[in-house]
C-alpha cells in the first residue's frame, strides 16, 4: 500500500485528472454533431413554412380526395366519366377555398396604437 502514511486504511481523495474534462468536452461536441445530424434540438419550423405545408396538403387532399371518390363512384354506379369529372371539379372547388380562407386568415391584424389606451 502506498500513499498512506496514517495506517487507516483510507484513500486520500485525488485531483480531477485534466483527460476527464478534455473527455468531456469531446463528448460534448459529438452530442451537439450527432443532435445537428439527426435533427434533434432543432427550433420550431417557421411559420411561414408551416403555413406553405398547410396549403400544399389542402390543394392535394381536395383534388386527389375528389377524384378518389368519383372514381369509387362511377365503378359503383357506373356513371364513368361523370361522376369522376363532377366530384374532381368539386374537389378542386373545396381545395381552393380552403386556401382562400387560410390566406385571409394569415394576415396579421394591425393594431392602432391609440385603441391600447
Amino acid at each position: 500500500m502506498t500513499g498512506n502514511t496514517d495506517g487507516g486504511g483510507g484513500f486520500e481523495p485525488v485531483d480531477q485528472d485534466h483527460r476527464l474534462g478534455s473527455l468531456d468536452e469531446r463528448l460534448q461536441r459529438l452530442e451537439t454533431s450527432e443532435a445537428k445530424r439527426t435533427g434533434r434540438g432543432r427550433p420550431e419550423a417557421d411559420p411561414n413554412s408551416r403555413m406553405a405545408n398547410r396549403v400544399l396538403a389542402d390543394l392535394i387532399g381536395g383534388i386527389a380526395g375528389g377524384a378518389l371518390i368519383g372514381w369509387l363512384v362511377d365503378k359503383v354506379f357506373g356513371t364513368s366519366p361523370w361522376g369522376f369529372l363532377i366530384l374532381l371539379f368539386l374537389g378542386i372547388v373545396v381545395a381552393f377555398r380552403n386556401v382562400f380562407r387560410l390566406a385571409g386568415g394569415a394576415q396579421p391584424k394591425a393594431q392602432d396604437p391609440a385603441s391600447e389606451e
